[in-house]
């Protein structure tokens, strides 16, 4: 295949490279499209917290898919479909509010899952999130949960605030249960 070579003064060549980049911005994105993936308008999140016990014992207290009820203090009732794949339905204690969310990777080798929204009060689109624990020192474990999304637009304030206290508060919760 010959090489197409374009010759342009250096006046020209600066509204070409604008030309070429909007062509390529404008291709990505109908590609993009095309096959059903948006553009990346993401966001991420992560927050962790150091807590007394070794990997094993804390991942055995938190790592079972429904054991969110047990440790997370908004959450009421947790209810799991039992596939290989499970999914979960959360629903908070107040009622007002239920998530169901879909665990696409486990590792309990590596003290670990993830899983999506498959639907949400949180004005989030593609979300994805990994709860993981790793040994610190002796005796003493590293909590992380940590996420990927779009926020809704005009909504970004609002997804990153309810993400942050969903993590937070039961992170906290974590660490006081294990504390006693």
């Amino acid at each position: 295949m010959d090489a197409i070579t374009f010759t342009a003064s250096k006046q020209q060549a600066l509204p070409m490279k604008r030309l070429l980049g909007a062509f390529c911005l404008a291709g990505c994105t109908a590609a993009l499209l095309i096959v059903g993936v948006s553009p990346a308008c993401g966001a991420t999140l992560s927050r962790s917290v150091d807590v007394k016990g070794a990997p094993s014992a804390v991942w055995s207290m938190i790592g079972p898919f429904c054991a969110i009820a047990d440790w997370h203090p908004a959450i009421g009732s947790c209810t799991t479909d039992g596939k290989a794949r499970p999914t979960r339905t959360l629903v908070t204690k107040d009622g007002m509010a239920t998530f169901v969310e879909l665990q696409t990777a486990r590792s309990d080798a590596k003290h670990r899952y993830s899983y999506t929204f498959e639907s949400s009060p949180v004005p989030v689109t593609g979300y994805t999130s990994t709860i993981q624990v790793v040994g610190k020192s002796r005796g003493v474990s590293t909590v992380t949960w940590s996420s990927a999304y779009s926020p809704n637009p005009g909504k970004e304030k609002d997804a990153r605030e309810t993400l942050s206290g969903i993590y937070e508060s039961g992170l906290a919760e974590i660490k006081a249960k294990l504390a006693r």
